[in-house]
């Protein structure tokens, strides 16, 4: 059905229906996309095609926009686990996996060792200082990484305290 916004909030926008009824549509039923701002993306007096997706005992009715747009495209997975019977975003028995998240702007950031660097005939003691080189930047970037919260009794154990 068609309504016109009455007011937006920053968790959703309320939508005069006909009948004289009120709805809401919830930010996460705006778009397919990630939606930050509502008011970026509705804007009062605006008409639009909304959905009925529930009704509360109290009467409030639940409102979806997103449930009317076509689904979106979903890029291919380079290198993904193919073969898992119902897709990439189900979890157990086919069902989807709930929570809603920002699209990232990086994959996940995991430590990827550096090549090894041609040896051309180095000493033992060369061979060793790179070594501890390379182990030093790696406890550096796991050091990062954890926001330099190692366990407790670590850090105490290799100061001496008690």
């Amino acid at each position: 059905m068609e309504g016109r916004v009455t007011g937006i909030k920053p968790f959703g926008a309320f939508v005069s229906l006909p009948e004289g009824k009120v709805g809401m549509v919830h930010i996460s039923e705006v778009s397919n996309a990630y939606v930050q701002d509502i008011a970026a993306v509705l804007h009062e007096g605006e008409t639009v095609k909304v959905k009925v997706i529930g009704i509360s005992p109290e009467g409030k009715i639940a409102l979806s926009i997103k449930q009317l747009l076509p689904p979106p495209e979903r890029p291919a997975r380079e290198g993904g686990r193919g073969g898992r019977p119902g897709g990439p975003r189900e979890g157990r028995a086919g069902a989807p996996r709930g929570g809603k998240r920002p699209p990232r702007d990086e994959g996940p950031r995991v430590w990827q060792p550096k090549p090894p660097a041609k040896s051309d005939n180095l000493s033992f003691e060369d061979m060793m200082s790179r070594f501890k080189s390379q182990s030093e930047a790696k406890l550096a970037d796991l050091d990062h990484e954890s926001g330099g919260r190692r366990g407790a009794s670590a850090s105490r154990g290799r100061r001496g305290g008690r």
